[in-house]
């Protein structure tokens, strides 16, 4: 999801709703006309986004709750009557029972000639009929319970209607804080929202519901948003790839990492090929595999870069881990006396030599089943069932609150942890806090596809060789990673697209990302 801003940048913090009620108060302190001046400039932003979207939209309806999200629709009312528009206000709550900043944008609506409807659903589908553009004032960042039914027959209706919807600052039915739909959840083109970008929307199941995001600060100063603080962050491919050490003109390979893949048990040999490529294709320095015989020859085949190697026995993956500077653990490894024997090896070697590690697949389903100590440096990548697993909880469980669950997991095991989804999470605890990353503005539904994550696991892995820390390297490799399958997708369509795609686009996404910085200096 791509942010869009009208202030003078995006802002890379992320926040409850809580803490943007927190901002709303601190800039009301400071506002002359208070509460309702802020409403009025918040008003005036989602109706600046609203002619940019829809300039030849003749008639509006706006529908307003009963709070200050209600307030912000009857001030977005007003501005589209003084301007020519054609303008009808549904109200799901009396407003002449609004209190505070809500009741004076009311006030100066009606005063202006709107006039506040509160009709049945009949006629909400026929106002609905006429109108070309839908304002959702309902609901707010305040939504904690499930919708409730009034509200759930209006949003069914407005989702059925089929036209175009721009929200003020959260769809109705959307959670601030999780990403998750409370019930009846309004489908907008356009989300419009204030001060500051709420986690929710971002991540969980906001892609589906979010449309485009606009962001405006509404002038709010430096010094109150460092006021409120927030451990939770976005990135973004351009901004995480700065991050990864340049490379002196005299570089060798032995000076970039190494790599070693552990999986590819039978039947499973794309996986760890897969894996193995990745790394190679993201920069690692050197990339070695251990798997079984049958998959060696076709490895060597696509990828003769790679050091593959037949390990039988736990001598033979001991030699290989002694040269190798981190380990990516798990593709198709498989849950056999195999996969188990190079498991249990690969975790003590690293356990002994506090040695990098990357879990993923049937090694967080091994490690689930066998809550063991892991090193240091470990990045754990769970999609939603793997991260059910570790935690000992349902999928429904972790996708209530992805955030919580995310950071469950890093302090459970001590590790980073990349919760995959849209709007991956990459989460990591260290001295009593935890930092909580949102990959969310590349990737696309095409990435629902068998490999993504050996994929990604072994740029993790590369990220890591490469000399970065496990936070940075896993928050890099996922917007590398999602960057990638953008451009792939563009090319293939996204049905079509493969995890291979992905690995071969990996250097023309770097090369776009370079370039878009350079000509952004300009």
């Amino acid at each position: 999801m791509l942010i869009q801003s009208t202030s003078s940048n995006v802002p890379q913090v992320l926040y409850t709703a809580a803490q943007v009620r927190q901002l709303d108060a601190l800039t009301i302190a400071q506002t002359e006309g208070g509460g309702y001046a802020l409403m009025r400039l918040a008003g005036r932003a989602a109706f600046r986004h609203l002619l940019r979207h829809f300039p030849e939209a003749a008639s509006i309806a706006v529908f307003c709750g009963g709070g200050n999200n209600g307030g912000d629709g009857y001030v977005i009312a007003e501005m589209a009557k003084q301007i020519g528009k054609a303008v009808r206000v549904i109200a799901l709550s009396n407003p002449e029972k609004l209190k505070g900043e809500a009741a004076e944008a009311w006030q100066n609506a009606s005063e202006s000639g709107i006039v506040a409807e509160m009709p049945e659903l009949s006629l909400i589908k026929e106002i609905l009929n006429d109108c070309d553009v839908v304002v959702d004032a309902m609901l707010g960042t305040g939504l904690t319970g499930h919708v409730r039914e009034d509200y759930a027959g209006v949003i069914d209706v407005i989702n059925l209607s089929g036209k175009p919807v721009l929200a003020v600052d959260i769809p109705s039915g959307l959670s601030a804080d999780t990403g998750m739909m409370l019930g009846a959840t309004v489908k907008a083109v356009i989300t419009s929202t204030f001060i500051g970008i709420k986690r929710g929307l971002l991540t969980g199941q906001s892609a589906d519901v979010v449309g485009d995001l606009w962001f405006d600060d509404l002038g709010v100063s430096d010094d109150v948003f460092g006021c409120v603080l927030s451990s939770v962050t976005r990135s973004n491919f351009a901004e995480s790839r700065t991050l990864l050490p340049t490379r002196d003109r005299t570089a060798h390979k032995g000076q970039c990492g190494h790599v070693l893949v552990v999986g590819g048990d039978s039947g499973f040999g794309g996986a760890v090929l897969m894996a193995s490529e990745a790394a190679c294709r993201s920069g690692a320095g050197l990339v070695s595999c251990a798997t079984i015989p049958s998959h060696i020859g076709p490895g060597l085949a696509r990828v003769p870069e790679v050091m593959f190697r037949e390990v039988a026995h736990r001598q033979t993956l001991e030699e290989m881990l002694t040269s190798a500077s981190v380990v990516a653990l798990g593709p198709g490894l498989g849950s056999g006396p195999w996969g188990q024997m190079c498991f249990q090896t690969a975790l003590q070697y690293c356990q002994q030599y506090n040695m990098p590690l990357v879990v993923d697949a049937d090694g967080l389903n091994i490690l689930a089943a066998n809550h063991l100590q892991l090193p240091e440096m470990t990045v754990l990548t769970p999609h939603l069932g793997e991260a059910a697993r570790l935690l000992g909880c349902s999928v429904q469980d972790v996708m209530a609150d992805r955030f919580a669950s995310a950071e469950t997991l890093a302090e459970k095991y001590q590790a980073t942890v990349v919760l995959k989804g849209a709007g991956t999470l990459v989460a990591a605890s260290g001295n009593g806090n935890t930092r909580i990353n949102v990959v969310a503005e590349h990737g696309n539904p095409g990435m629902a596809a068998g490999g993504m994550g050996d994929v990604l696991t072994g740029m993790v892995a590369s990220m890591i060789a490469q000399g970065m820390d496990s936070f940075n390297a896993a928050c890099l490799a996922v917007s590398w990673h999602a960057s990638s399958a953008d451009m792939a997708a563009a090319k293939t369509g996204e049905p079509g697209l493969t995890a291979t795609d992905v690995i071969a686009g990996l250097g023309d996404a770097w090369k776009q990302a370079v370039t878009l910085q350079e000509a952004g200096r300009e």
